[in-house]
């Protein structure tokens, strides 16, 4: 077994000299359900939905997979979207490039206690008393560039590299989300019209935060024993996840318990719905429950592009999401109230949606709520 680490910071874990698994890194109740194939036949049970932006058939036949897809799995594959193949390319290039800097210049920009930016194991990781057979680095897009100056403190070519494909990439990304979410609001049903309204008052598409999330899963000498990342609904409204060609990622499915491993298709991105998407769509769009495993004989990086609301923005269920004659399903929250909530449900083993549900006596008023009220 190796040291935590050469450097003598317990923060650091040598995953390159790991020979085993240490208890430290050793999780209980992984093979407690059954893996299967999701990569089968489309319309097979298992198989996980693939959304084609690009499919001939048009714009409704499109919506209807994304709402079918959002509400009996809470994620799909996504293709036909328009990134370009050999930037998606480049973007894993460099991450790998990242991940392979010595420890000493990761540390520099280590996450401390409270930060939402930096390097270190995934942001969840601090609920568990077991560690997690990855590392992760998070940073906002609009600040990379100074974020960035904690690994590369005098700039130079890597660093010049690493930001200029990473801002590429968010600007595709983001003209992505809005479209995406303008989609998720057809499939919710709404007509050309209620649309633009609801963009026009809520201000959703024009107010939305992006956050990356950079993963590396070493190979692992037993994976069976190890855990590239904990299961866990992502918080915010929908993530888009970029996956290398080792398969990892898996979904949780009911009826029965088991997990469906995500099949690596080129150039797919995978959409996870977020609680907050949950909340907004009163429950009809579900969050999904979700983990990544690790492999034996190869690494595996991935990216997470998180979209979510301004962290002052009250997000209540959609007026139009509401069945007539019902009340909201979710109180309104801010997205670090819920984090907030998110902390208990953790620490508690409970359900933070349960915990924001709204009572059944709500009265009708609340129907009314905006979808994101934006306090100026």
């Amino acid at each position: 077994m190796p040291t935590p680490s050469h450097l003598k910071n317990p923060l650091y874990f040598d995953f390159r000299a790991a020979r085993r698994v240490p208890e430290s890194h050793s999780w209980p109740g992984l093979h407690d359900h059954p893996v299967v194939d999701g990569g089968g036949a489309p319309g097979t049970p298992d198989a996980v939905p693939v959304v084609d932006l690009r499919d001939p058939s048009g714009g409704a036949a499109v919506a209807a997979r994304v709402a079918r897809a959002a509400e009996q799995w809470g994620a799909f594959l996504l293709t036909g979207h328009g990134v370009p193949a050999e930037l998606l390319a480049r973007v894993e290039e460099r991450v790998a490039c990242m991940f392979a800097l010595p420890a000493a210049d990761k540390m520099r920009a280590v996450r401390g206690p409270g930060d939402a930016c930096g390097y270190g194991s995934p942001p969840i990781s601090s609920f568990f008393s077991k560690c997690m057979w990855s590392e992760g680095y998070t940073f906002s897009p609009v600040s990379l560039r100074g974020d960035l100056r904690k690994l590369w403190p005098k700039a130079g070519d890597d660093y010049a590299s690493f930001c200029d494909v990473m801002e590429e990439f968010h600007k595709h990304m983001r003209v992505l989300a809005d479209k995406l979410l303008e989609l998720f609001l057809r499939a919710l049903g709404l007509t050309d019209e209620q649309v633009a309204g609801v963009e026009e008052e809520r201000r959703i598409a024009e107010t939305m935060t992006a956050t990356m999330h950079l993963n590396w899963y070493p190979r692992c000498p037993d994976p069976r024993r190890a855990l590239g990342l904990i299961a866990h609904t992502d918080s915010g409204f929908f993530t888009f996840v970029l996956q290398s060609l080792v398969p990892g990622l898996q979904l949780f499915r009911h009826g029965p318990d088991r997990w469906v491993a995500v099949p690596a298709v080129p150039g797919a991105f995978v959409v996870n719905v977020g609680d907050l998407f949950h909340i907004l769509t009163n429950g009809r769009f579900h969050s999904v429950y979700h983990r990544a495993v690790v492999n034996r004989d190869l690494d595996r990086i991935s990216l997470g592009y998180f979209l979510g609301p301004p962290p002052h923005a009250k997000v209540a269920p959609l007026r139009e999401a509401v069945p007539p004659g019902r009340t909201p399903a979710y109180r309104a929250v801010t997205w670090p109230e819920y984090m907030g909530v998110r902390k208990k449900a953790f620490t508690t083993g409970a359900s933070a949606l349960k915990m924001v549900a709204a009572a059944a006596e709500s009265d009708d008023a609340d129907v009314q709520q905006p979808l994101v009220a934006v306090s100026s």
